[in-house]
């Protein structure tokens, strides 16, 4: 019971966990950025304008959601004579709210219907809003370090919680007008695209679709080679998975071994009994592999109970927490799926009862005349 509910609940967890995480990071970066081809490693993206062709392409590709332009530009928060070097993501009245919607702690998103209001309004995460001590309807000069030196004023409309650092720390999200403004780009020039993928199972291959389709001069970057450090970890947790399931497994099938030979000796006058009056070492044997199986089956009725019950407990209420600025997320995730629990009680079951053969083998050494003086 206890095997089994571990085996469930380790399963959930992890993959609750790498889908929260990858969302995370979905959400903000999109799955596949198109970049310009140079030899820039800055912060600050290298325009382009795509062409015409190669755009309607990559929106014709029936596994890819949506395409939205982008560009980015670091520069200097000064407020509350505090200072914090972020990068400004300017995108535009096309770019696709939904997660950052999801994720927003106060405020609201960017509002594109006044280009010019637009211009100067700001979004920033929980994490810089409390280093500087800021809040909704706040203002502050942001400094782009560029000949010559600018400045300009923003309004922060809303505040967004991602959870993870590396974002947080680092990106505030404005209008890409202003970026073109600033950098002087004619109104066609981008910074990059961001591609989301309608299945992340098929980034890989989506990717690579999306390679062969650009220009010479084009590259594209999947949210893995993006992020690596992010990505190496959660596959890491796989391994951790397995580790629990081996370990979880090998105490059940010692325990069920052990109940099962403690049965056998229990009933080693019934053995003798039953050889004597003709019984085969095999229907002997039969006896207690079907109360071995029983024993089993009940403890994996309570098993799931126990483990799918405290599944979709924490997925309800989010009882047990976790330290955001570790984990990246503030409570344990759960993501139970019936194949996963299904394949864990078949496999669980058929390898205890094939372990159960091995121990019912005493049943053979058994001589009926002593088992039957046997006290």
């Amino acid at each position: 019971m206890l095997g089994l509910a571990v085996m469930i609940l380790s399963v959930a967890i992890v993959k609750g966990f790498k889908g929260e995480i990858r969302e995370k990071v979905r959400g903000f970066s999109g799955d596949i950025q198109v970049l310009k081809l140079d030899l820039n490693s800055s912060f600050e993206n290298s325009p382009y304008v795509m062409n015409s062709t190669t755009l309607r392409t990559l929106r014709a590709n029936s596994e890819i959601a949506y395409i939205q332009p982008f560009a980015t530009k670091p520069g200097i928060i000064n407020a509350n004579n505090e200072v914090e070097g972020v990068v400004l993501k300017g995108v535009d009245s096309t770019y696709n709210w939904d997660y950052i919607g999801n994720v927003l702690s106060s405020g609201k998103v960017i509002d594109f219907s006044d280009r010019a209001a637009a211009m100067r309004q700001i979004m920033i995460s929980r994490y810089t809003a409390d280093r500087l001590k800021l809040k909704v309807g706040d203002d502050f000069l942001m400094y782009f370090v560029q000949e010559p030196l600018r400045k300009r004023k923003f309004e922060i409309v809303g505040i967004y919680d991602l959870g993870v650092e590396e974002v947080d720390r680092m990106y505030v999200l404005g209008d890409i007008s202003l970026i073109r403004r600033l950098n002087e780009w004619s109104p066609q020039e981008v910074g990059g695209y961001e591609l989301r993928v309608k299945d992340f199972g098929t980034l890989d291959r989506v990717s690579q679709q999306v390679y062969d389709d650009l220009d010479i001069s084009l590259k594209s970057y999947s949210i893995r080679e993006i992020y690596p450090t992010i990505f190496e970890w959660l596959n890491l947790l796989d391994v951790n998975t397995q580790v629990i399931l081996v370990l979880m497994l090998a105490v059940a099938v010692i325990n069920m071994i052990s109940a099962l030979l403690i049965i056998i000796l229990e009933r080693t006058n019934m053995i003798g009994l039953l050889k004597a009056l003709g019984s085969t070492n095999w229907s002997i044997r039969k006896i207690f592999l079907y109360n071995a199986a029983y024993l089993i089956g009940y403890g994996m009725l309570l098993g799931n109970i126990l483990g799918i019950g405290l599944a979709v407990f924490q997925d309800r209420t989010h009882f047990f927490e976790l330290d955001q600025a570790s984990y990246y997320i503030s409570f344990v995730p759960v993501q139970l799926e019936v194949a996963d629990i299904l394949l864990l009680n078949a496999g669980t079951l058929i390898i205890c009862i094939l372990v159960m053969i091995v121990p019912s083998m005493l049943v053979t050494r058994i001589s009926p005349v002593k088992a039957i003086a046997f006290q």
